[in-house]
């Protein structure tokens, strides 16, 4: 692992993913209170308090482990529409994975059904294929989440097993690029 490393900024048709900014605060909470992006992390809104510690946690991971979490904005107008990241989280479930990356996204009602998401993550697995290490990926959805499976699946995930965490949970696993 690549200790250090800045957030990238990577550009796709649609999309701009970059380094979180303290301004990102605000419509970034206001995504995760939306009620179709919340409804798979819980019955409440996260609050602002767990946000902002989300955040700069993904910012941390930059710091810490050389990959982390990267705001979504529309190139069209600039506007916040999600994040997606790689980051460690030390899960307290087996299989355990917090040395490896884990992968997530949320994205804002507006974009669902869009490809925006897909085309987010497959923006930042290119850029991890490229410049890290032969590594698996794991990622954890809600079971109920069937657009992001479907997805994972899209993205080379595949189902692992299946968790009780906040709900039930699907553990996937991207196994490593071989070269």
């Amino acid at each position: 692992m690549t200790q250090g490393r800045p957030a990238p900024i990577l550009e796709t048709g649609r999309l701009r993913l970059r380094g979180w900014r303290r301004e990102d605060f605000r419509p970034w909470h206001a995504i995760l209170s939306e009620p179709a992006v919340h409804r798979h992390f819980g019955p409440e809104p996260m609050g602002q308090e767990e946000c902002w510690r989300r955040m700069c946690g993904a910012v941390g991971n930059w710091t810490i482990n050389g990959f982390g979490g990267l705001a979504v904005e529309r190139l069209a107008d600039g506007k916040l529409v999600g994040n997606v990241g790689l980051f460690t989280a030390w899960r307290d479930f087996e299989p355990q994975f917090g040395d490896v990356p884990e992968m997530g996204w949320i994205f804002a009602t507006e974009t669902h059904g869009l490809g925006m998401a897909r085309e987010a993550c497959e923006a930042l697995l290119g850029w991890a294929d490229r410049m890290l290490e032969p590594t698996p990926i794991w990622a954890i959805i809600a079971e109920a989440n069937e657009p992001s499976l479907r997805l994972a699946g899209k993205l080379g995930f595949q189902p692992v097993s299946r968790v009780d965490y906040q709900g039930p949970t699907i553990v996937l696993k991207r196994p490593a690029r071989t070269t």
